[in-house]
Parts: C-alpha cells; sequence; structure tokens
C-alpha cells in the first residue's frame, strides 16, 4: 500500500487543470476552464474545471470529484492505480509497503495483464537492438523504411524472434503467468495445452493507452508471401478493445489541441514516419474500421480532423465511410489524397517538412470536393451523376448544425447546378428519417425494458421487472415534481421556452440585459440557458431537466419552435411528451395574466417576466439550500454549527438582495 504521506503529497500537488488537460482540450471561461465532457457525448460544453476548487464537474452527465478521481473514471484506474499514475506525472517517489491478500486479488487481473504486456515490449525492443537476427532483420527492415534510432526508441519499436516459444520462455523464466501471456493476447495455448507466441520473425508496433501504457501489439511480417498475413494484430482483451483505441494517441494528443487539428492516418508506419518528420498530431485506427469510439477520442482534442488514406480503392471506400461517421459527430473533415503511387509514409520520405505541409495545404479539400474528384466517371453519365448527388446530399445531411448544413447545400448547388430548394427537400427528408428511426429504436429498446424481455434478463439472478405503472399523463404533472421547492420556478422557467423558446429578446438600451448591439439580441432560450450555464446549475427536476435538454437538442440543431414541440409531443419519451403537452400549453394563460399585458406585444412583456423568472428561480434555490442547512444543523457535531449558522446568514443576505432585485423587499 501507498503511505499516507505520499497519498497526501500526491493529491496536494496534482493540479486539476493540468492532469485533466492531458485529456481534453479545456477554454478559459471566467475563473473556471470548460470542454465537452469527456464521459458522454454533447455538442454544447457542459463539464467544468476549477482550478481554485481542484475539482471538476459536468452538469450534463453529473460526474465530479478531484484530479485522481478523473483519473479514475477516465482510465477505469483503481484508486492505487491513478494514484500511481500521478505521482509519475509529478515525479514523485512511490515507496508501496506490503499489500494485503485483498489488495492483491483486486487488482491482480488487470495490473498482471498490463506487467505481462510491458515485459513483452522490453523483451521485443532487446531482441531488436541485442540479437543478431533483430539487428539484421527487424532493424535493417525499419532503417530501410527510413526510420531513425530515435524514432525507433520514441516509439518503441522491436522484434518478435522466429521460435515458436522465444517470448513464452523467456516470460516463464522472469515467473510471468503462462494464463496471462494468453489473456494478454501474447500467446496462444492449444488444445493439449502447448503454449506458444502469437507473433514470431515480425517488426512490432506497441499500441499504447492514452496514458502511456502499452495494452496491445501489431506485427508485421517481412515476407511477400501472400500466404502469410501482412499484419497479426493483438486480439481484445481486458486492457485492449480495438474500437477505444488509437495508435500513436499517446504521443499525439498534445500535439492534436495545439495545432487544433488530427491527421488520421490507416496505417501504423504511416503515423511513425510522419511524427519522425515533425508532423505529430497524426493518429491510425488500431487494426479496424474507424469507430464512433475513436472519432470521440479525437473529438477530445479538437474538432478538426483530416483524413489521409491510400488513394486505391479500399482506401477511398474508407475515405468515404469515415466521413459520415465525422460529419456526424458534429466535427470538421477535410482529406487529401497523395499522388498515385504515394502513401503518407512513401511520400513523407520522399520531401521534407516544409514540402509535405505545403503540400497538405494546397491539397487539403472539404468531403464535396472529394467526393467529386474520386467519383470522375459520374460526370459522363446523367443517371451517374444524379446518384453522386443524392450521395453527397445525403451525407450532407449527417451535419448536425444547421447553418454548416446550408453551407454544404451551396456548395453543392454551385459545383452541379442543381436547385439548393430540391437538394434540401432530399435533406430534410433524410433527417425526418433518420428522426423516425432512432425514435422507433428507442420505443423498441423502451417497450423490451418495460416487458422485461432484455437479452440478458436472467429471472435466478436480476430483479423481476418493474411492474407497470399509470401512464405520466394519469399521475399529473406534480407526481413528476421531486423537489417541491424549486419545481414552481424550474416549471416556468421551461414554460418560457417551450412557448417562446424562439422568440428573440428585444430589451431597451438603458436595461442592464441590453447586448450593445440591435443585431445581436437574445432568445429566450438563449437568454435563460446562459444564465443557468453562469451558474453552473441544471433543473434539479428530472422530468424538467429531460424536457430541456430534449428542447434544446432540437433548438442546437437550427428547427424552428413548432418544429421542435411537434418533435417533443412525439418523443418515445413519453415524459418529455407529457411535459411539453402540459407546459407549452400554458401559452395562452401566461399571455393573459393582466390586462396590462394583454395590451403590448408578446417581446415586450417577455423582456419582463423572463428575467424576472430567473430571479424567482434564484431565490428559490437559495431557500432550497436554507432548508437543507436547518435540517443538518440540528444532527451536525457542534464545531460544524458555526459555519453553519455562517453560510445561512451570508444565503440569507443573498436573498433579500434577490427580492429586492424582484421588487419584493425595498431597499
Amino acid at each position: 500500500m501507498i503511505p499516507q504521506e505520499t497519498v497526501d503529497r500526491i493529491l496536494d500537488t496534482a493540479r486539476i487543470d493540468e492532469v485533466v488537460g492531458d485529456f481534453v482540450t479545456l477554454r478559459r471561461r471566467g475563473a473556471n476552464l470548460v470542454a465537452c465532457c469527456p464521459f458522454h457525448n454533447e455538442k454544447t460544453p457542459s463539464f467544468y474545471v476549477s482550478p481554485s476548487k481542484g475539482i471538476f464537474k459536468c452538469f450534463g452527465c453529473g460526474k465530479a470529484g478531484s484530479a485522481v478521481g478523473f483519473v479514475m473514471e477516465h482510465e477505469h484506474y483503481t484508486y492505487v492505480e491513478a494514484l500511481k499514475y500521478l505521482a509519475n506525472k509529478y515525479h514523485i517517489e512511490v515507496q508501496e509497503k506490503e499489500e494485503t491478500v485483498e489488495d492483491i486479488a483486486a487488482r491482480q487481473r488487470t495490473e498482471s495483464l498490463m506487467l505481462v504486456s510491458e515485459f513483452a515490449q522490453k523483451f521485443f525492443v532487446e531482441s531488436l537492438l541485442h540479437t543478431d537476427e533483430g539487428r539484421n532483420v527487424g532493424l535493417n527492415y525499419l532503417h530501410s523504411r527510413g526510420l531513425d534510432d530515435e524514432t525507433i526508441e520514441r516509439f518503441g519499436l522491436g522484434w518478435a524472434p522466429s521460435g515458436w516459444t522465444s517470448l513464452t520462455d523467456a516470460a516463464l523464466a522472469e515467473g510471468y503467468k503462462a494464463e496471462y501471456l494468453v489473456e494478454a493476447g501474447l500467446c496462444v495455448q492449444s488444445e493439449n495445452g502447448r503454449v506458444t507466441d502469437r507473433f514470431h520473425e515480425r517488426a512490432m508496433f506497441p499500441i499504447h493507452s492514452m496514458a502511456g501504457r502499452v495494452i496491445a501489439y501489431s506485427g508485421r511480417t517481412l515476407h511477400n508471401d501472400g500466404n502469410i498475413a501482412k499484419y497479426v494484430n493483438s486480439p481484445e482483451t481486458p486492457i485492449y478493445v480495438k474500437s477505444r483505441a488509437l495508435y500513436g494517441i499517446w504521443l499525439a494528443k498534445g500535439e492534436i489541441s495545439k495545432a487544433d487539428k488530427c491527421f488520421l492516418a490507416e496505417g501504423n508506419v504511416d503515423v511513425v514516419s510522419m511524427h519522425q518528420l515533425g508532423l505529430r498530431n497524426v493518429v491510425a485506427s488500431c487494426g479496424t474500421s474507424l469507430t464512433e469510439e475513436q472519432i470521440r477520442i479525437i473529438k477530445k482534442f479538437t474538432n478538426n480532423i483530416t483524413v489521409m488514406y491510400d488513394g486505391d480503392k479500399a482506401g477511398i471506400h474508407a475515405a468515404q465511410r469515415a466521413i459520415g461517421m465525422i460529419l456526424k459527430e458534429g466535427m470538421n473533415v477535410s482529406l487529401v489524397l497523395f499522388p498515385d503511387g504515394d502513401d503518407p509514409d512513401s511520400f513523407c520520405r520522399k520531401h521534407t517538412l516544409e514540402e509535405v505541409q505545403t503540400f497538405i495545404a494546397e491539397n487539403e479539400m472539404d468531403f464535396v470536393s472529394y467526393m467529386a474528384l474520386v467519383n470522375p466517371l459520374a460526370g459522363n453519365d446523367p443517371l451517374g451523376r444524379a446518384n453522386l448527388i443524392n450521395e453527397i446530399s445525403d451525407t450532407v445531411a449527417l451535419i448536425p448544425d444547421a447553418v454548416k448544413r446550408s453551407v454544404f447545400v451551396d456548395a453543392v448547388s454551385q459545383r452541379f447546378g442543381v436547385e439548393t430548394r430540391i437538394i434540401f427537400e432530399r435533406i430534410n427528408a433524410d433527417r425526418r428519417q433518420m428522426r423516425e428511426d432512432e425514435q422507433k429504436e428507442a420505443e423498441r429498446a423502451r417497450r423490451r425494458a418495460a416487458a422485461g424481455l432484455q437479452p440478458d434478463y436472467d429471472p435466478a439472478r436480476d430483479e423481476p421487472p418493474a411492474p407497470v405503472q399509470k401512464p405520466v399523463a394519469e399521475q399529473g404533472l406534480a407526481s413528476l415534481e421531486e423537489n417541491k421547492t424549486l419545481a414552481p420556478a424550474e416549471r416556468e422557467l421551461l414554460s418560457f421556452i417551450l412557448s417562446y423558446g424562439t422568440t428573440e429578446l428585444d430589451f431597451e438600451s438603458d436595461s442592464d440585459y441590453y447586448s450593445g448591439s440591435e443585431d445581436d439580441k437574445p432568445t429566450v432560450a438563449d437568454f435563460i440557458r446562459a444564465s443557468l450555464e453562469a451558474d453552473g446549475i441544471s433543473f434539479a427536476n428530472k422530468a424538467f431537466r429531460e424536457a430541456y435538454e430534449a428542447y434544446m437538442r432540437e433548438y442546437d440543431e437550427g428547427y424552428e419552435q413548432d418544429e421542435i414541440i411537434r418533435t417533443l409531443l412525439n418523443s418515445p419519451d413519453r415524459t418529455v411528451a407529457f411535459v411539453a403537452a402540459e407546459l407549452s400549453m400554458e401559452k395562452h394563460q401566461l399571455t393573459v395574466k393582466n390586462f396590462e399585458q394583454a395590451l403590448t406585444t408578446t417581446s415586450s412583456w417577455l423582456v419582463n417576466f423572463v428575467p424576472k423568472a430567473i430571479l424567482v428561480y434564484a431565490e428559490k434555490r437559495i431557500e432550497d439550500r436554507m432548508a437543507g442547512l436547518i435540517k443538518s444543523l440540528a444532527s451536525a457535531p457542534e464545531e460544524e454549527q458555526t459555519a453553519i449558522m455562517a453560510e445561512m446568514q451570508k444565503l440569507s443576505a443573498a436573498q433579500r438582495r434577490v427580492k429586492v432585485k424582484i421588487g419584493r423587499e425595498k431597499v
């Protein structure tokens, strides 16, 4: 176990912004730092880091904690593993006390797999540099590919000997268990129980986790025999999931963040060659087609990806598939085609860094240009031309942002001479179909869950399905209100959004909320969202929060108010549908609250009542907090009561200031 004094030193030294910044691109917002949450997929940043408090908090998924907690969550480490990671980052020596049997049992499996993988990496490096076979065959091959010794060392490249049990024998001699060699994917066990090496007579490329630990391998043969697989890759293991790994990400993540761009290549050697040349913001997928998880890893560091796949048929097909996946994640994609016969590796070996940078700058193209370029025959065939336009339009439909979609529609229209109206019609039909498919799948999932039909449901192990409750509509809106103090204020804010979310607020120039520009008027939805985010809060009542988030997803897509409400009313989430139906119906009640409102325009009374509703919500939050403190005061130790009462005094003063602003008290 790690001594407590060492633990205290690690925790005192670790800076939350530096730790989180190794994995996520943070941007300053006042005293805090913000980013899109690394733990769930989102478009609007809700992940906050407070350097002064030493904590992170996501107001979307709710995850929060300290630096060590972030490492545990992000890397799936145990507490001890996270402490060791931080100790290594800050160069703090860790001298462990003897662990208990329980401690060893808890971490043995994962740690053993990590350790045996790291032993294998040292073995492969030793075989490359200090055996005749490694130097004459493996090292000679790597040098022939233009790789220098510094690059070979940086990437930990090695050599798997030609013997069938070389690694196995060395590992067993060092005390590593055969079961871990097999489970880590380094060895294979036959039916008769014999254990042999998975990799032999291959140049070895270790694959690292985001934190830099070796988790898998890719071995390249030097033989030209078509019967031998060019690459043999590690199978999936408890420490290696192909869809969540990117070759080179450990070395590239900082450069990707600095450059605000990621180059995406196909092969390991492409990545190594580009790094050696000086282009170090490059990664490749690990022995698998590009996945959503891999794209989201890149999205932690940048929204911009340039695809650099081979120009052959397979590479073009893979690139076109990648385009749709990247766009669907709300990211920007560009593509580069190298001259015939070249890939990133060969091109980099022929040119200087400046020449490669110039080539990329001059030949980087958007996906519309790329898809038109790689389908040249379509231009001579009317039917082929129509199919290409439809294919590109379908790709544009994947873009979540309405403004970006519109820009690309103009680009397609100008390139192919097709009216934008026709392109928009196809795109709108595509997006309607996508939404319907998503809703149908969500509804099917809901029905399966309600019927207890989950494929992994085991009556002998699991609790029986929950009894079917009455529909939400029969229970009434009050049944959804978990926090009765905050519910009325949250309900009113949500009513404004569901009734007038896209309406602009036309504040007078002498108003505290005037933006300073007649052309920059906030909508009701923007104004309320900005107020909530400024205080770092979200609705306390789950039903209202889910309805709010569902509205904002559609709002950010650029849909009109009526379209948004229609989508919510048809949502497979019946609670969201019910809340939308109930609160959007309050529109007529709101507009006739009193005679004065009935004589004014909608915008003119909204500029008074929306800010007031936000102030009322602030007052209710203070009231709710006060109630919690009063409840805890009775049972709190005497030494804590003074602090609680001091906080109550501060809250009381804040509450009075809010009431003065509302007009309920005089100054």
